[in-house]
């Protein structure tokens, strides 16, 4: 199992709109990819600024190509983001995940 890692940053007073967006957009989207196990979405308010990390977990490198491309260090971002992010970072992070419970 592969744990896919990204963070954006929106202006807080745009937080509870994005934290929709994501909802409704970015986890069926996740969701409709053969091989995405789950979606986990973290927020954390930091008084003007708002992060947002997405986890998901995949069966497999294959998996996430099937969401990402071949480039799968790449973030993958919507046409929407550009209503919220204050910078688009350009990479994620991957991890094998080597326990669970």
């Amino acid at each position: 199992m592969v744990l896919r890692m990204w963070h954006g940053r929106v202006p807080t007073s745009k937080a509870q709109a994005y934290r929709s967006f994501l909802n409704q957009r970015a986890i069926p989207d996740y969701q409709s990819v053969a091989g995405n196990l789950s979606v986990y979405i973290l927020e954390r308010t930091e008084g003007k600024v708002t992060h947002f990390v997405t986890l998901t977990f995949w069966e497999d490198m294959d998996a996430i190509k099937g969401f990402a491309g071949d480039n799968v260090e790449s973030a993958k971002y919507y046409p929407e983001d550009k209503d919220f992010l204050m910078e688009f970072e350009p990479n994620v992070l991957h991890y094998e995940v080597v326990g669970h419970s």
